[in-house]
């Protein structure tokens, strides 16, 4: 193969491990919030849907916004990678351009979901999303489970789980903001737990689910939990160190300083460095794709994938 092909799959694989969390992170987020207001139906829907907006960083118009104006946009938008079902699309079609490299159980279990999110679209409108998202969140799982199992730890495995560990940053990043930066529609601690899978592992953690400033601490620091900033640094920065990148990589340079100052941060200065780190992971991560597109992906010129029926 020549360097353009190559270049291609590599990309090709990062965003299908990007856009496949992306879909899980918000359908989680979506359920989690969706509970929360059957819990309490009291709760200021419009309010809920700007926090949600804000999280994925869209604009909510103006009001009143209501739940099903939520999911028309962040769920069942196949025009969008903003949203869950044009994140899978998208997935589909990197992955489907990267056969060679995906082994065919992941590309079944894409193709498969892809095909029965209509169906589950139309179930959604009658008795809810519930199923929806949770066929969302049982496939992802299941994606990057036989990622683990079926392909080899070669560079193509690597960069499925290094575009998964970015977006995974950029995903307990946003919640954690929205939290601390907008008062007004911000999540409570229970709510941004649950959005992101950490419910149960923060209980065994800290003895309980309190309303507590300790999530921030627990999604960012934990070494242990998959889905904590520190975690997904480091997988990322070992995926770059594997793809033979040093440690003054302009990739991996900026998610490299973030993990050694999450690794080292004293727990007790947290809260007052919240704001700025929040911002300062999210540039690193930001600066680290770039940088990653710069270095594997230097073809020239647009890549358009081919559109196919139903």
């Amino acid at each position: 193969m020549n360097d353009v092909i190559l270049s291609r799959i590599a990309e090709a694989l990062t965003w299908t491990g990007r856009y496949v969390e992306r879909a899980d992170a918000t359908a989680r987020i979506l359920d989690a919030y969706l509970h929360r207001m059957l819990e309490d139906p009291w709760r200021d829907e419009d309010a809920a849907c700007r926090s949600l907006y804000a999280i994925l960083g869209m604009d909510a118009g103006r009001p009143p916004v209501d739940m099903q104006q939520v999911l028309d946009q962040l769920a069942f938008d196949a025009r969008s990678t903003g949203s869950i079902e044009g994140a899978l699309g998208a997935a589909r079609l990197n992955a489907r351009s990267a056969r060679e490299a995906v082994s065919s159980a992941m590309w079944e279990c894409l193709n498969a979901t892809w095909h029965a999110l209509a169906d589950q679209r139309r179930a959604a409108r009658r008795t809810g999303p519930y199923s929806y998202l949770e066929l969302v969140r049982s496939r992802a799982a299941l994606f990057f489970g036989l990622a683990d199992s079926t392909m080899s730890r070669d560079d193509s495995w690597r960069f499925v789980v290094l575009g998964r560990s970015l977006e995974r940053v950029d995903m307990t990043v946003r919640l954690l903001s929205v939290r601390v930066l907008d008062a007004a529609h911000a999540p409570d601690w229970p709510t941004l737990l649950s959005a992101s899978g950490a419910d149960e592992a923060f209980a065994r953690v800290y003895g309980g689910f309190g309303d507590t400033a300790r999530v921030a601490e627990f999604l960012l620091m934990d070494r242990d939990f998959p889905r904590s900033a520190l975690h997904a640094l480091t997988t990322a920065e070992e995926c770059l160190a594997a793809l033979g990148r040093p440690r003054q990589d302009p990739a991996r340079r900026p998610i490299g300083r973030l993990r050694t100052r999450l690794e080292y941060l004293d727990t007790h200065a947290l809260e007052d460095q919240l704001p700025l780190l929040l911002r300062d992971l999210q540039t690193a991560c930001m600066a680290s794709a770039e940088a990653v597109a710069e270095r594997f992906f230097p073809y020239q010129g647009p890549v358009v994938w081919a559109q196919e029926g139903a």
